[in-house]
């Protein structure tokens, strides 16, 4: 059973306008895949249409995980077969601890479909001896499980939960859309840290990195990048072409692709 992430011509809408416009891209397991593109070129509802948002309508095409076209499934299915989104703006739960929200989420990924939940849940020692080590792992202080989740948290403190939740669950395949946005340097260290622990302990773990910026990949290194504009792939590359992006922008790209007159 393959887990490739391939996906092949795929277009999607957001009401009537549509946004990707045949987008194939394989993402291998084991390696770090870095997409970027200016904003607008739809990078962002490539992730949210990987992992099934509802605002967005999928019109052809296909996506391929572990042998299924998951474009079928259902998210909470998606998400079991080991997908992950890391998500640009993470919501806050008014009322949910973290340590709560995190067990909730572990015992939805045990749980096996015709057995009793209660044998599937995580006993609390071993759940609480787990979220202690990553934490720490993280740099993330044990009174944040108290909290309530994301409630007054910072745009680092916010990602660096979302790398904790990531480090619990431990998928097989992370979809990280623009994790870096409103992130300081400090807290784009941290969170960037936390990404490469989870690699390191996984070495099968595919992650595809979307951002707009280079700087994320000046501490997660991609082991391919892949630019989009318009709605699909148009050049792929190795780390290299992140540092001439950053050296010379998307334009000369965009006129190699499209001609001057786009």
């Amino acid at each position: 059973m393959s887990s490739e992430l391939v996906i092949k011509n795929l277009h999607a809408n957001i009401g009537d306008k549509e946004i990707l416009k045949g987008v194939n891209l394989t993402v291998k397991p084991g390696t770090i895949h870095a997409i970027m593109g200016p904003n607008g070129s739809g990078k962002s509802t490539l992730s949210n249409t990987i992992m099934g948002h509802p605002s967005y309508t999928v019109t052809a095409g296909e996506v391929w995980y572990k042998g299924q076209n998951i474009l079928e499934l259902e998210v909470d299915q998606r998400a079991k077969l080991g997908m992950f989104l890391a998500f640009q703006y993470p919501v806050s739960i008014p009322g949910v601890t973290v340590a709560n929200f995190m067990r909730a989420a572990v015992n939805g990924h045990r749980a096996v479909e015709g057995k009793d939940t209660r044998e599937t849940q995580i006993p609390m020692p071993q759940f609480r001896k787990e979220i202690r080590e990553k934490m720490a792992a993280l740099g993330v202080d044990e009174a944040f499980a108290r909290r309530y989740l994301n409630d007054g948290f910072s745009g680092g403190e916010k990602k660096r939960i979302e790398i904790l939740q990531m480090s619990m669950l431990k998928p097989s395949m992370a979809i990280m859309d623009e994790t870096d946005s409103g992130l300081d340097i400090d807290a784009l260290k941290v969170v960037s840290q936390g990404v490469n622990v989870l690699v390191q302990a996984n070495s099968e773990m595919g992650v595809l990195v979307i951002t707009h910026y280079q700087r994320l990949l000046n501490y997660i290194k991609p082991h391919v990048v892949s630019v989009m504009m318009e709605g699909r792939i148009v050049r792929e590359g190795g780390p290299e072409l992140a540092l001439e992006l950053e050296e010379r922008g998307y334009d000369f790209i965009r006129e190699e692709v499209f001609g001057n007159g786009n």
